[in-house]
């Protein structure tokens, strides 16, 4: 039994099979362009494959191995070794990343002759940030553990200790195609660039593996840490101390690696989106990232003028359908849009029709259509995708009825009976920058600031292009955001954000202030210390490793984050106006302003802690309220 075999060996030759097969190819011009779309979607596939091969049996390695022959040692234990020799084996794997691919590209980049600094930093994306993690507290921590095996046999303290961390491979997964797209593009616009890579990849630590193939290496890790839990759970004696722990361990595993599948079937959904509005022309009012293509494809359409038929081609959205036709001359798009139908206020039946059979009816507020499909297994397809869309539709029209929340800031907020009955308290400009019910940022010329007159809401233009009777105004027709339309008028809209992905900096700056560590209005600093943002700094209660910030306290996203664990806090030179201190982590460093000395030694000692990974500070620490500082 091959036991000491490379344990991603079966992936590498997937993926390295596939190539080879794609490089010796002898293609035309249009297979060529089909290829190319194809490498396009490989991450993906490469993704999905992944997936599944992590849950077979050959996917593990051996048990044990490390342990002497013969050796009687409990299998919780063998399980717990193979977690920490594969945790030092993928350490040695993101070193390579970090510090030979990524360093020896930024190097020949600052000097001009290969590519951008922003192509490097976009194609390792937060390498830096996950081999810091893994290098400096994950896999000295379990060392730690494992030497110390005798005297306390237990490790589900420590990954649940430092499990919230690995929230990080979000970002990395997400990028992971980009990154393969920008290898590849950039290697065939600059030589050099590919012979550096070229250079790196013929060394002894990269075994014969291209850097596409290293870079997988993080996106199978998760899945194998929930494999090896779950092993490791069930070989647990009952009585086991590390029980609850390990299974708690295992919890926060399993919703890390259902964030970061998540999070692939979010970029592949967005990637198979985008080819289908390149195939519709890439038309302003089509493309919208939040749509979900539900079905398509050919239709005969029955012509009531001449008793006739004609092909057309359907595609249907959780909020549209689209009817086209295919383009004679496809330069630039497959089909042309004939109409557009609003999924709103849609019905669909099946037709009795004897001179064509399998047709149904489509009425929507713009068009009625009739339609025949090839079969009656094929009608019946379409008939259930487009009541599924339409009961999707009106059950979130439903929803929004119902769900009409008042501000989660500290403003006074109107009860859901009370709108359009009293005058709400109007949000003060100031305190947002994005629109608070789309969350896009405002501008001086294309998204302007607007208040909703029920609720008091700060909307853009598009949000609050609605006008409904307001009791308290005499019941005339006043600017309403689309919530309080759709609560006060009983109608429904196109426009349907409801179940969009709620990103992990979408937390709103009150909602979150409220319920913090600490937080306050901070300046952070430019590389010269001159200039610089100021912003709202949050350290969140259910996350106190992070800081959010927030360029308003009462904007409903945050702009960025930044990962404390693992950063030195450095105190810097007062001056009469300027309270400075800094966040420092390799090659990263922030500088911040505060107010007053005794805020930056407050923040100072928060962001220490949660650098230190001390989650539950002592509460006699905890002089003061967290929020007493706010604006």
């Amino acid at each position: 039994m091959e036991g000491k075999a490379d344990i991603q060996q079966s992936v590498v030759k997937l993926v390295a099979a596939f190539e080879e097969h794609c490089q010796s190819c002898s293609l035309t011009r249009e297979e060529n362009e089909k290829d190319q779309q194809g490498r396009r979607g490989l991450s993906f596939k490469c993704l999905r494959s992944l997936r599944y091969k992590i849950c077979e049996d050959n996917w593990r390695r051996p048990q044990g191995l490390g342990l002497e022959p013969g050796s009687q040692e409990p299998e919780e234990k063998k399980i717990a070794l193979e977690l920490l020799e594969t945790e030092q084996a993928y350490v040695n794997r993101l070193h390579l990343l970090d510090q030979v691919f990524y360093t020896e590209l930024m190097k020949e980049a600052k000097t001009g002759k290969t590519v951008p600094e922003e192509v490097v930093k976009m194609i390792f994306s937060n390498i830096s940030s996950i081999y810091q993690f893994h290098a400096e507290f994950f896999l000295p921590e379990l060392q730690k553990r494992m030497e110390d095996w005798n005297r306390n046999p237990r490790i589900g303290d420590v990954i649940q200790k430092l499990a919230p961390f690995l929230k990080m491979y979000g970002e990395y997964v997400k990028n992971f195609d980009k990154a393969v797209e920008l290898i590849t593009a950039w290697s065939e616009k600059s030589p050099p660039f590919q012979e550096l890579i070229a250079d790196i990849q013929k060394r002894k630590v990269c075994a014969n593996l291209t850097l596409q193939h290293h870079m997988l290496e993080p996106v199978q890790r998760i899945p194998r840490y929930e494999l090896l839990l779950k092993d490791y759970v069930r070989k647990l004696p009952p009585q086991s101390p590390d029980r609850g722990d390990a299974e708690k361990a295992l919890e926060m595993i399993f919703m890390v690696a259902k964030h970061s599948n998540a999070a692939i079937a979010e970029m592949e959904r967005l990637q198979n989106l985008w080819v289908v509005y390149q195939r519709l022309g890439l038309e302003n009012d089509i493309v919208d990232p939040s749509n979900e293509l539900i079905k398509e494809g050919p239709i005969q359409k029955i012509s009531t003028r001449n008793n006739s038929t004609s092909e057309k081609y359907l595609f249907l959205f959780n909020n549209m359908l689209l009817y086209c036709v295919p383009k004679v001359i496809q330069v630039g798009a497959e089909f042309q849009v004939h109409l557009r139908m609003d999924v709103e206020g849609m019905k669909v039946r099946e037709l009795k029709d004897t001179e064509f059979p399998h047709t149904f009816l489509v009425s929507g507020k713009q068009r009625t259509l009739e339609l025949q499909a090839r079969s009656a297994e094929e009608m019946n397809d379409w008939i259930k995708a487009f009541q599924d869309a339409i009961d999707r539709k009106e059950k979130r029209s439903e929803t929004f009825k119902a769900a009409v929340h008042g501000l989660d800031t500290d403003t006074p907020a109107l009860k859901t009976e009370e709108l359009g009955r009293r005058a709400p308290q109007w949000v003060r400009d100031n305190l947002v920058t994005m629109c608070m019910r789309c969350k896009e940022p405002f501008n001086a010329i294309t998204r302007r600031r607007h208040h909703c007159r029920a609720c008091g809401y700060v909307v853009c233009a598009r949000c609050s292009d609605y006008k409904a009777e307001l009791q308290y105004d005499g019941n005339r027709p006043n600017r309403v955001c689309q919530e309080c339309f759709i609560f006060l008028t009983g109608h429904t809209v196109l426009e349907d954000r409801e179940g969009k992905y709620k990103g992990i900096l979408e937390k709103g700056a009150a909602e979150v202030s409220s319920r913090s560590l600490l937080c306050s209005s901070l300046q952070l600093l430019d590389k010269n210390g001159k200039g610089g943002t100021r912003g709202w700094f949050v350290i969140p209660q259910d996350d106190p490793l992070v800081l959010y910030i927030y360029a308003a306290p009462q904007d409903v996203r945050a702009h960025t984050s930044i990962p404390l664990l693992g950063y030195q806090v450095r105190d810097m030179a007062q001056s009469e106006s300027r309270h400075l201190f800094q966040l420092a982590q390799s090659r990263q460093v922030f500088t911040f302003m505060a107010d007053t000395e005794e805020l930056k030694q407050r923040w100072m000692k928060a962001m220490a802690r949660s650098a230190a990974g001390i989650t539950h500070p002592e509460e006699e620490e905890e002089d003061a309220g967290p929020c007493d500082e706010a604006e």
